[in-house]
């Protein structure tokens, strides 16, 4: 049932300069510190775990080879945007290791290739139950590799709305959101090509083939129930805020921990309107909200998927790393 992979990673000495603007007026920016661990060996063991309505789940778990110490640092959840891949995460999933944590877990969320629909599965696959039973199955799986260690986790896009829709916000410690936004048509940058496509070509086109295709822009395939969620929560002024089956909301209100929430400035889908328009509903957290710009990484675009790409590795990982591993830095 699982698969078992060796893979070895080159380390470097890493800083970043968090000159981008910040909504919240905080200590020194924290400085990453140097990779003790050059040339250090890191498995990657692909795992099917269940969530509680028995839907399968794939997820890969990356930790220091048996014969090397694990890390010290916490266990890390690595949840994605809609219609990404979980392999899109695995430079970041390494770089992780190597710079401490313990273990790092990604997945996919129900009817992406990754996790597809099991045959005895005949439920409607709907887009709340990637945070509502996916999420909480996958921060269920990493706890395992350690029972009661230290848990931090980091989304994109999707990614830090499932953290509200959990319900169980509190086994984390602390929670980074890259580029999560309240997904409303008219606070991205091209409104009216995000209008037309999600409900003029996405939804009738998915509805007729039975999921999404990748010529569509919109990601991997995916089920075309979890698009005609999306696309109706785009629709709506509130997302899914005003959908009563997903009650985010209350779930959102239970949310207590430290969150850094990451926006990039050439993000067409996460203008400041978008990010807002999510992390204002994070009324009990402890949210600090910083923007990264194309001049933070060498001068190369970022947009909205960007910045777990590895060119990032040197100018944007170093600084969020440090902030989800080193105690303190909440």
């Amino acid at each position: 049932m699982v698969y078992l992979a060796c893979d070895t990673i080159t380390c470097w000495n890493q800083n970043i300069n968090f000159s981008a603007q910040t909504t919240k007026n905080t200590a020194e920016t924290p400085q990453a510190k140097t990779v003790e661990r050059s040339e250090e060996h890191i498995c990657a063991t692909d795992t099917i775990f269940h969530a509680s309505d028995g839907y399968a789940l794939s997820g890969t778990l990356f930790e220091a080879r048996s014969d090397s110490p694990s890390g010290t640092g916490p266990l890390v959840l690595i949840s994605a945007a809609t219609g990404v891949p979980r392999g899109f995460y695995h430079a970041f999933a390494r770089q992780l290791i190597a710079n401490g944590s313990r273990a790092v877990l990604t997945y996919d969320y129900r009817g992406m290739p990754g996790s597809p629909r099991p045959p005895e599965f005949t439920a409607r696959i709907n887009m709340r139950d990637w945070g509502h039973r996916d999420m909480t199955a996958a921060m269920a799986r990493l706890d395992a590799v350690a029972p009661g260690h230290k848990m931090v986790g980091i989304g994109q896009s999707y990614g830090g709305q499932a953290l509200g829709l959990s319900g169980m916000p509190e086994r984390f410690e602390r929670y980074c959101m890259i580029a999560s936004l309240s997904g409303y048509w008219r606070n991205t940058t091209t409104p009216w090509k995000v209008l037309l496509r999600l409900n003029l070509i996405g939804v009738p086109i998915a509805s007729l083939l039975g999921s999404t295709a990748s010529w569509m822009g919109i990601g991997e395939p995916m089920p075309a129930s979890v698009l005609r969620d999306w696309t109706r929560w785009c629709n709506h002024h509130e997302y899914f805020f005003d959908d009563p089956t997903v009650d985010a909301r209350s779930r959102y209100a239970m949310v207590r921990m430290p969150i850094l929430s990451v926006g990039m400035s050439d993000d067409p889908w996460g203008t400041p309107a978008a990010i807002n328009g999510l992390m204002k509903h994070y009324v009990n957290a402890d949210v600090e909200q910083i923007w990264l710009s194309p001049q933070d990484a060498g001068g190369q675009k970022i947009g909205h998927l960007g910045f777990f790409r590895s060119r990032f590795a040197e100018t944007l990982w170093p600084g969020i790393m440090d902030w989800l591993l080193t105690p303190g830095q909440s």
